[in-house]
């Protein structure tokens, strides 16, 4: 995928919820993975021309694993004129070696969130970007409907009132494997999950899961998703 395409599918997608207004400062996510460089890219070649004045900073919330390194993707925030703050935590460490969980991705989860949206108010922004992609939507409307019973997915915007910030996924609209083809074609430094748990998930046998169903019956995925916008959950528009 050519970046002309990304920002094509990270326009719609702004315009479609209003993601980006006059004047936000929007914190970026960054986990060292593709979703979130490629995110990265989209962002700071759509504020070049979009019509909302918007300010971008880098987020990174090490997680303490020593084998994971940050010079690569702090290189790039340099080439990309987008100041990086990286967060040092022991989350690595109170998960596997203090808490010895056994299912650490939740409390995983809600601890980046946490540290991620506490530097990000620190620094002055109202929103957080984060980059869940198309297929991160449709999975998660599958988990919610085999472990939990209930048709859901999180919104495209989400407004955080405990830490008054808005949560926004600008690549909502965007497939999985087009931010795979663009992380080929850009040369993204993405650096390798050094997680132990990494690939043993729940979400990774739903994403297996969807791949077959996907192989079997051609244009589910579309479909799936096309059953999110019309599903009335909270936060979606109906599709047009």
């Amino acid at each position: 995928m050519k970046l002309q395409q990304l920002l094509s599918y990270t326009r719609k997608a702004v315009d479609d919820y209003q993601m980006i207004l006059p004047n936000d400062s929007i914190a970026v996510g960054i986990s060292g993975g593709k979703d979130s460089l490629a995110m990265l890219y989209a962002l700071k070649h759509l504020q070049r021309f979009y019509p909302n004045a918007f300010r971008l900073t880098a987020i990174m919330v090490h997680l303490g694993y020593k084998e994971f390194k940050t010079e690569q993707i702090q290189v790039l925030c340099e080439e990309l004129d987008v100041p990086l703050h990286i967060v040092k935590t022991d989350i690595a460490d109170i998960i596997f070696k203090e808490r010895k969980e056994h299912s650490p991705c939740s409390l995983c989860a809600k601890m980046r969130k946490g540290a991620l949206n506490e530097k990000a108010k620190a620094l002055g922004c109202n929103k957080v970007a984060y980059a869940h992609h198309k297929d991160d939507i449709i999975e998660t409307m599958l988990l919610s409907l085999i472990y939990e019973g209930r048709f859901y997915s999180f919104a495209p915007v989400t407004y955080l009132d405990r830490m008054d910030l808005t949560v926004i996924r600008p690549l909502m609209y965007v497939p999985e494997v087009d931010v795979i083809g663009f992380m080929n074609r850009y040369v993204l430094p993405v650096e390798k999950n050094p997680c132990p748990v990494d690939g043993a998930t729940r979400r990774e046998y739903v994403k297996h899961l969807l791949q077959q169903l996907n192989l079997e019956n051609p244009g589910v995925k579309k479909r799936m998703f096309t059953a999110i916008l019309n599903g009335n959950i909270p936060g979606w528009k109906e599709s047009r």
